[in-house]
């Protein structure tokens, strides 16, 4: 299953992953609760979206390999999720960073110390739920500026 937060990422899932089935969470982790809570955890998940990053290139596509929550505020133990790789080669994608680590947070990341990876608001609350076999590709839509990220997204909200 293709999981997308919103309905204007919908072309991006279709490029990438076409035939697939795909479901709009909305974004953000209430929305992935309630969007997920019935699905088999055994159902494996593609998450394709927008994501900021400090540093990589506008328009630039990752391989997530590792999840992490951002919380730039405070240091506790957690756990990092580790995502199976390859899913780029499987479908013959062209990324520019592979094995990335990313970082969820609950709001719109605008300014951080961490370089080399990159931000979004959905994914450490999909494999938080359990997931069997979760992976992710990701777009960097801006370098951590609402600004850049509208303009890209095209509106998507």
């Amino acid at each position: 299953m293709i999981l997308i937060a919103e309905e204007g990422e919908r072309a991006l899932a279709e490029k990438y992953f076409p035939g697939q089935d795909i479901l709009v969470t909305g974004v953000g982790a209430l929305n992935i609760m309630r969007s997920l809570r019935n699905i088999p955890l055994s159902t494996p998940i593609i998450n394709i979206g927008y994501c900021g990053s400090a540093n990589y290139e506008i328009g630039s596509l990752v391989e997530v390999g590792e999840v992490r929550l951002c919380h730039p505020n405070v240091t506790y133990p957690e756990p990092t999720i580790h995502l199976r790789g390859g899913l780029a080669e499987e479908y013959g994608i062209e990324v520019a960073h592979k094995d990335v680590p990313i970082f969820t947070s609950v709001d719109f990341v605008l300014q951080s110390k961490e370089h080399n990876c990159v931000f979004d608001m959905e994914l450490a609350f999909i494999c938080g739920l359990g997931f069997e076999d979760v992976r992710a590709i990701k777009i960097v839509s801006d370098n951590l500026s609402l600004h850049e990220y509208h303009d890209l997204t095209n509106g998507v909200e």
